[in-house]
């Protein structure tokens, strides 16, 4: 966040989540144990009633919607889908590395040059 000239704080306190202008929800690790700990912590609470913008990257994103397959995991239900585990026979899951994309016309897709890095998460989330 600093390389981009945003001041940023990495907290567990209520009352800074809460007075924070936006919030970044973070995760890595598997959705029944970062469940576990927002829990133990009332931290489920703090994010289902915060009311600014806030984004959800990887499990982060995960854990926003209503349940995952995961562990068989319920998660925070602010967003009524179920995380469904990507399963392949010739996949290597989970796939971290460096891989080519192709997209077609997709409006999400119409901003970037054809270096662009793109950072996916692998997790099903069917609309």
């Amino acid at each position: 966040m600093e390389r981009i000239g945003v001041s940023a704080i990495v907290t567990d306190d209520k009352e800074q989540i809460l007075s924070a202008d936006k919030i970044i929800f973070p995760g890595v690790g598997e959705a029944s144990t970062a469940m576990n700990y927002l829990k133990e912590r009332k931290l489920d609470e703090v994010i289902k009633a915060a009311k600014q913008p806030l984004l959800g990257i990887c499990l982060g994103m995960q854990l926003l919607c209503k349940h995952s397959e995961e562990n068989n995991t319920n998660c925070l239900n602010i967003f009524d889908v179920e995380v469904k585990r990507f399963i392949s026979d010739d996949l290597k899951i989970p796939q971290i590395g460096w891989n080519n994309i192709q997209v077609k016309d997709n409006p999400l897709f119409r901003i970037l040059k054809a270096t662009a890095i793109v950072i996916l998460c692998i997790a099903i989330m069917p609309h």
